[in-house]
């Protein structure tokens, strides 16, 4: 077996350049490497880091990490649950995950502090090179064709400036979008986004089979005087004896902006019943906080030797605010596409294949997306939000295609009525 021949030329670091080591960049690291390509991962923390999130995921993330080749039994340290339970409107409902021949019948839970640190892992046994406490400032281009040639950094404890080469550089730094913003990529106003903040408490419902979502948030702390807030909650139990709580709240409300998400969050809490354990005392973390950017809401994503992957080109589901497997899934879409695209020469059929990225993102998730952009700005209006929890929520069938819906799981062939249903309202939706 002779020895692999090194595509790299002169003055290059690597093959690829994957800025950022969460889901998206670690999982795109992972596929390049296991094709034989040096990648070198930049990751501005060291590991393992804490990140801001609902720290669950429906099937259809946990299906990118079976894809992945992660062991998502719970022998390996995974919390499964089989469903959703959707409170709002004096109602409490739990609806089980389908059963579908595309997706697994369970999500998952585990601290992203964990997640991250074993996806970054798995990108480094695959034979990506990671370097952490590597900040990246933005791109190096081409001072003839303004093509993205490499990124410039900060690394070390001394934040040493450096520069970094390679034909293709891959944006995976997150809602910062630092990469992106340095080579005029701005973000598209008309798109959702959304703000989420939680905390961690010990509590006696750390172990759920649900994952809880709380499509309206009360504050009870005056029995006499209950006052709606804005946004929807949830509650996720992590196995551990801490529950992961948290809210979320969509730029298509009035109150987004002028809102004090970390008091929002206390207020709704307060409200909670004592014995769930939600109070003051019982925090095992601080509240942290974190933009959600949606519905393709950067775009082109790509363009000169530059891809924009999860966060980075919004791909967080507008529908339900979801990151980690869309982010994971874009990875692995953009990953197959670089790896047809080195396989050219460079030139025009190069250019050819990367641009292929976009559309295979659109042939993905463009329509769904089209769909869940006109669904956030739908329940941002109060009367609307009321009127669906009133009288939908009762209804048991529709809530089973309302899940299927906003979870993105269905089967586009061969699936049920339900599927057939919004597999034609993907088609007939145009894409972003």
């Amino acid at each position: 077996m002779s020895a692999a021949i090194s595509r790299r030329r002169a003055g290059e670091d690597a093959d690829v350049i994957v800025v950022g080591a969460g889901p998206a960049g670690s999982t795109a690291a992972t596929y390049l490497a296991r094709a034989g390509l040096d990648v070198l991962l930049l990751e501005k923390g060291a590991f393992p880091r804490e990140k801001v999130c609902g720290d669950g995921l429906t099937p259809r993330g946990v299906k990118q990490l079976i894809d992945l080749g992660i062991d998502t039994r719970e022998e390996a340290g995974w919390l499964h649950n089989k469903g959703l339970r959707v409170v709002g409107g004096g109602i409490t409902m739990e609806l089980d995950w389908p059963d579908l021949a595309t997706f697994p019948p369970y999500g998952v839970v585990r601290p992203r502090q964990d997640f991250d640190d074993m996806l970054a892992r798995t990108a480094t046994r695959a034979g990506a090179r990671l370097q952490e406490n590597t900040t990246v400032t933005g791109a190096v281009t081409d001072d003839r064709t303004g093509r993205v040639v490499g990124v410039s950094a900060k690394t070390g404890p001394g934040k040493t400036p450096v520069s970094y080469r390679a034909p293709l550089v891959l944006a995976c730094d997150g809602v910062s979008a630092r990469l992106a913003l340095s080579v005029g990529l701005d973000k598209i106003d008309t798109r959702p986004m959304g703000v989420a903040v939680r905390r961690y408490y010990a509590s006696p419902r750390s172990k759920d089979d649900y994952l809880e979502s709380h499509l309206e948030l009360w504050d009870r702390s005056d029995p006499a005087n209950p006052v709606l807030l804005p946004g929807y909650g949830w509650i996720f139990g992590m196995g551990d004896g801490t529950v992961n709580v948290g809210l979320g709240i969509l730029s298509t409300s009035k109150a987004f902006g002028s809102t004090d998400y970390r008091q929002l969050l206390r207020s709704w809490l307060d409200g909670t019943p004592e014995e769930w354990g939600f109070r003051e005392h019982n925090a095992t973390s601080k509240i942290g906080g974190a933009a959600l950017p949606m519905g393709f809401n950067r775009t082109p994503h790509y363009r000169d030797g530059l891809m924009l992957i999860g966060d980075a080109g919004g791909l967080v589901n507008p529908f339900n605010g979801e990151g980690i497997g869309y982010a994971m899934e874009s990875a692995r879409l953009a990953a197959e596409v670089v790896i047809q695209a080195l396989a050219r020469a460079e030139g025009p059929a190069r250019e050819k294949a990367l641009n292929g990225y976009p559309v295979a993102l659109k042939q993905a998730l463009g329509s769904y997306y089209r769909l869940g952009n006109i669904f956030s700005q739908l329940i941002g209006n109060p009367t609307v939000m009321a009127l669906a929890t009133k009288y939908g929520l009762p209804r048991k069938t529709l809530m089973k295609l309302v899940l299927k819906l906003l979870a993105g799981l269905y089967d586009p062939k061969d699936g049920d009525a339900f599927d057939r249903v919004i597999t034609a309202a993907t088609k007939v939706a145009p894409s972003l």
